[in-house]
């Protein structure tokens, strides 16, 4: 019995005596997966851009403007105002969603009235870029890409995944920031 103790305790110290094997790191190639979801993405943009364009192209009695922010927009009611929402304002709004086909997602009835306080809450991209182009009293179109609006995710409702969106908003209300808001 006391020869199998000292056996046992000379076995721990060589084992304890081995210098530890380090783990070596697990090699993950994604520089392919990265270069597939840029090619699709290029598509999809030139597929949706050709999609709208087609769009504008039919509706030859508007006048629609390309914005710097990757959409397309046209006038419905321009206002006589000459005052853009800035920083800070608190404007309140309307809006329709609708397909590319133009058949109606969400209406201004289901939606209801909004307040966006400009570059202080959270909305979608497209109409937080939309509303700085607005002023009070007008009624604009926007052709909004996928990645304008819900893009890859959808609103797990009516918008599908990388569905392109025209959004017909109304912009109510303009209050300054530094006029009771």
């Amino acid at each position: 019995m006391k020869n199998s103790f000292i056996l046992f305790s000379l076995f721990l110290i060589l084992v304890s005596c081995i210098n530890p094997v380090p783990r070596k790191p697990v090699a993950r190639k994604t520089s392919s997966f990265m270069k597939e979801s840029v090619s699709f993405n290029k598509s999809l943009n030139a597929a949706e851009e050709k999609d709208f364009l087609l769009l504008i192209k039919n509706d030859s009695v508007s006048n629609y403007i390309t914005s710097p922010n990757g959409f397309w927009y046209k006038y419905n009611l321009k206002g006589n105002k000459v005052y853009y929402p800035k920083f800070g304002d608190k404007v309140l709004y309307t809006y329709e969603v609708y397909d590319i086909n133009g058949n109606i997602i969400y209406d201004f009835n289901e939606i209801g009235e909004k307040s966006y306080v400009i570059d202080q809450q959270e909305i979608i991209e497209g109409l937080r870029n939309g509303l700085k182009l607005m002023n009070e009293g007008e009624v604009v179109t926007f052709l909004f890409p996928s990645h304008k609006v819900y893009g890859y995710l959808g609103d797990n409702n009516k918008i599908n995944i990388n569905q392109p969106l025209i959004y017909k908003v109304q912009l109510n209300q303009i209050n300054k920031k530094n006029e009771s808001n």
